[in-house]
């Protein structure tokens, strides 16, 4: 399926990829084993899944400025979440109810058929402030049964169609299948300013009832962005990525939050909502999907930070922002744990000096207070109570991060090029953290942990225009 606009935007995507990927590609801060846009701008993952053999990883991305701009799907797949291929941008703004942007969604796999559920965003013209008035967040479908090319489009939900107490804000569908029925939730921001989510019921996926209002008993910011909703080992979560609430404390530190309520319940009737537990603690993560791979719950993250007050340095070359390492959750309880999956210890090469370690993996274990100082430039500190995360000469004006924490009892540190992923003991807390230190610094300085280092590998990454 294709129209003329689409047949543009496919020649000029792949034009400026061609054209300004080498300047990109040649950047010292390119990571090595992090996803990240070819060239100009990528943010929310969006439609991850596993469908037959293949990984699919679609992102927010607008090709044409590093710093925003129109936004598309990109798209990456995998067998082993090692090996990448670069796949042709999967959804483009080329349809009336997309034509300013297609934001972000989810997928459902389904007979082998990918079913791409997306926000499409219309921007009219006049003087409106676009929250209230003035803008379209149209709920729509795309297929794909080859996992590349899409066959159909279709309109599924207008504004016109969501509860009247909303403002045009309603966005990010999450779909998935559950007795015999389809669910979504949706993130909204009703006109009083107060973030929720509104569930829908589908038999066909096509068709959509609303059934239900996810909400706190008391306002929790004015906008709950990126909503995922699931089961694990018994428990529900509703994770999200609420947009307005307070910094309290160590609490809610970057201008935007994201994490998970435990959910008591039904969702689809009386339920209850537990404490908000964030997600991540460091300077760059947000909007956070999970899919579910076999019994393993997996979660890739944007590590960026929407309406952040700096830029990525990168942006001189071009590019900026990456995902996240692919993670797995695990239940304790009401809480989530978050590690790095298992498929990335591949990466690991020969093991390395402290002084020597520029791009590496590193577990440490250690007791009471510690100290790691990392090529100069960000420096992770502990104690009882809380773990520091202080970036010294790479953090483009940022300066401190903390996470609350009893005790410290291990870390793994994942050093990429140009980010850190910090675990604490075994994903009780994590942070996620873009830095960029001068090309030529190395090292590890550590104090109070004994630790282990290994270089890390690249992951494969090859291009593919055309695939049939």
């Amino acid at each position: 399926m294709s129209n003329a606009l689409q047949r543009d935007l496919t020649r000029l995507v792949r034009r400026i990829e061609r054209e300004d990927g080498p300047r990109a590609a040649a950047d010292p801060f390119r990571q090595r084993f992090h996803l990240m846009p070819p060239v100009g701008w990528l943010n929310d993952p969006n439609g991850l899944c596993r469908c037959g053999e293949w990984y699919h990883v679609f992102y927010q991305y607008g090709p044409f400025d590093p710093t925003g701009g129109v936004k598309m799907w990109g798209h990456y797949r995998s067998r082993d979440l090692l090996h990448w291929e670069q796949l042709p941008t999967m959804l483009y703004p080329d349809q009336p109810w997309d034509i300013h942007g297609v934001y972000s969604g989810s997928a459902l796999v389904e007979d082998g058929t990918l079913y791409l559920y997306y926000t499409g965003n219309v921007k009219h013209a006049g003087d409106y402030d676009y929250i209230t008035a003035g803008r379209g967040h149209n709920t729509a479908l795309a297929v794909s049964r080859d996992g590349v090319t899409v066959e159909s489009n279709e309109l599924l939900l207008e504004n016109r169609d969501y509860p009247s107490d909303l403002t045009c804000h309603v966005r990010d569908p999450k779909v998935w299948a559950q007795d015999g029925k389809y669910y979504m939730v949706l993130g909204a921001r009703t006109r009083d300013d107060r973030g929720e989510l509104l569930v829908y019921e589908s038999t066909d996926k096509r068709s959509w009832t609303h059934i239900n209002t996810l909400t706190t008993p008391e306002k929790f910011g004015y906008m709950w962005e990126c909503p995922d909703l699931f089961c694990l080992d018994g428990q529900w979560f509703l994770q999200c990525s609420p947009q307005g609430v307070k910094q309290q404390g160590n609490r809610f530190q970057n201008v935007y939050t994201c994490g998970y309520f435990p959910l008591y319940g039904d969702f689809r009737g009386e339920y209850t909502l537990g404490e908000f537990q964030e997600m991540d603690c460091g300077f760059d993560f947000y909007a956070p999907q999970t899919f579910l791979d076999g019994d393993r719950r997996v979660l890739i993250g944007w590590m960026g930070m929407p309406d952040a007050p700096y830029t990525n340095p990168t942006v001189e070359q071009g590019w900026q922002h990456c995902l996240t390492v692919p993670c797995l959750l695990r239940r304790d309880g009401d809480r989530l744990l978050r590690t790095p999956a298992p498929e990335i210890d591949a990466l690991r090469g020969a093991q390395v000096a402290p002084e020597d370690a520029q791009v590496f993996d590193m577990v440490c274990r250690t007791e009471n207070a510690g100290r790691l100082v990392i090529r100069g430039s960000a420096v992770i500190e502990w104690e009882a109570g809380q773990l520091r995360l202080t970036l010294d000469g790479g953090g483009e004006g940022r300066t401190v991060r903390v996470a609350s924490v009893d005790t410290v009892e291990t870390l793994r540190v994942l050093a990429d090029t140009s980010s850190l992923e910090v675990f604490i003991n075994g994903g009780e807390q994590v942070l996620s953290t873009r830095y960029y230190p001068a090309p030529y610094l190395h090292g590890v300085t550590i104090f109070g942990a004994e630790a282990e280092l290994w270089e890390m590998g690249s992951l494969q990454i090859t291009e593919q225009q055309d695939v049939e």
